[in-house]
């Protein structure tokens, strides 16, 4: 694909341009990352530059992640890596509980498979572009950037060529976290996902503007809700007393066409154990709702859809409809309205037709992009990848708050629509 192969070009110049570009003590004031959804696993996956010599290395992004790991069975070779001592002030921040032969330890990750195993942390040189919000700008490196070596076989369930994970959740050794420390600008970073596995969507690092062409801000309006911080780990495998590294907002109800769903309220907030609540993942594809609120939430749906022809479920979907039962929109097919609210009636994430219907492959059917996750999920609700393309999400995490623009569609833009276009 040509957006594929202008990732790559971008990355090369970025690798080429390390190597010669003058060193400056002046820091960045953001960074950013593309990112591209792969068309058969639906995962978003971004490319770094790692090592000495530098690499291209390509990760599969964990929003709520710990931190980055990579595989250093296979292929690694770095002249400047270097593991982190126990008593080191990175290892104290870490949460490590394991200290093996004076190395600090964590526990990489990979939640598509609900895998994890033990790993070194590790720190190497790393290389990343900067940008003023409106192009890419010079790049910069980081001498010791810390990341966890995985194993070969936590790649299993993961896109083709990807070596790692990207995690970026609420911890103090996340890429966000670590980008922060390193360039000293805000904890804030910011996700843009491209709805097209053929264009690329972007993460920011640090604080607005993001302009997306055609000279857009999308750093605001933006409206704000607070994260909500679970105190129970949502991970794979984790120890006694470790808080989730997962990004919850506090969802009070659900509104289609401004009918208010019902719902078990109680399951919406989180539980002692830690279960319930909504929080926002890269690692499903679509919305996962725990069963009862999946049935009203659909039925509720369906009573406001008019006119609409339905045919067969294709899976994982149940509610699917010929495509040319609906007019289309700026936002999408038209259907009903979907409103998470939040902390007060007046706050709400709206859902349009772009982010609620799913397109099947190769057929004229249009089905509704939300699964039923079963009775005792670990989460309520799962908003997932494709409810969240063509938004900004901007995560705050000194101030523990997140924005969000509801669909970008609406300002004539796409997360797709950086500018490319490279300022020395």
């Amino acid at each position: 694909m040509a957006s594929t192969c202008h990732l790559s070009l971008l990355l090369l110049s970025l690798l080429l341009l390390t190597t010669t570009a003058p060193a400056t003590a002046k820091s960045p004031r953001a960074l950013f990352l593309l990112v591209l959804k792969d068309y058969d696993t639906l995962q978003y996956t971004a490319f770094v530059a790692q090592r000495t010599p530098l690499v291209a290395v390509k990760l599969t992004i964990d929003l709520g992640g710990r931190s980055m790991w990579v595989d250093c069975d296979q292929g690694f070779n770095s002249s400047s890596d270097r593991k982190v001592g126990c008593s080191t002030p990175l290892c104290q921040i870490s949460g490590s509980r394991t200290c093996s032969g004076n190395t600090c330890g964590l526990t990489p990750d990979n939640r598509f498979t609900r895998t994890a195993t033990s790993g070194d942390l590790v720190t190497d040189a790393y290389a990343i572009q900067s940008t003023d919000g409106f192009n890419p700008r010079r790049v910069v490196s980081i001498r010791r950037f810390p990341f966890t070596c995985g194993t070969t076989s936590l790649l299993q369930g993961l896109t083709d060529g990807v070596q790692g994970m990207a995690g970026l959740g609420i911890t103090n050794i996340s890429m966000p976290a670590q980008f922060a420390s390193a360039f000293r600008f805000p904890k804030i970073f910011a996700v843009c996902l491209s709805s097209s596995t053929g264009s690329h969507g972007i993460i920011f690092f640090g604080d607005g503007p993001y302009v997306l062409k055609p000279n857009v801000d999308v750093s605001k309006p933006l409206t704000y809700t607070p994260l909500i911080v679970n105190p129970v780990s949502t991970a794979s495998a984790f120890p006694l007393g470790e808080a989730s590294a997962d990004y919850f907002i506090g969802v009070t109800s659900v509104r289609i066409n401004n009918k208010i769903v019902p719902l078990n309220k109680t399951l919406l907030s989180i539980d002692e154990a830690g279960r319930g609540g909504t929080r926002i993942s890269t690692v499903n594809p679509y919305t996962v709702m725990e069963t009862s609120i999946y049935k009203t939430f659909t039925r509720t749906f369906v009573e406001q859809l008019s006119g609409a022809t339905r045919v067969a479920s294709v899976a994982p979907f149940e509610f699917c409809y010929k495509s040319n039962s609906f007019a289309a929109t700026q936002l999408g097919p038209r259907v009903p309205r979907i409103d998470l609210v939040l902390q007060s009636a007046s706050v709400f994430w709206s859902i349009f037709g772009s982010n609620s219907m799913v397109a099947m492959r190769h057929q004229d059917v249009l089905c509704l992009g939300f699964v039923d996750g079963g009775v005792d999920p670990i989460s309520s609700i799962v908003i997932g990848g494709h409810q969240i393309d063509d938004n900004l999400l901007q995560f705050d995490l000194a101030r523990l708050r997140l924005g969000f623009s509801s669909s970008l569609l609406s300002r004539k833009t796409t997360c797709s629509d950086f500018n490319l276009t490279i300022i020395d």
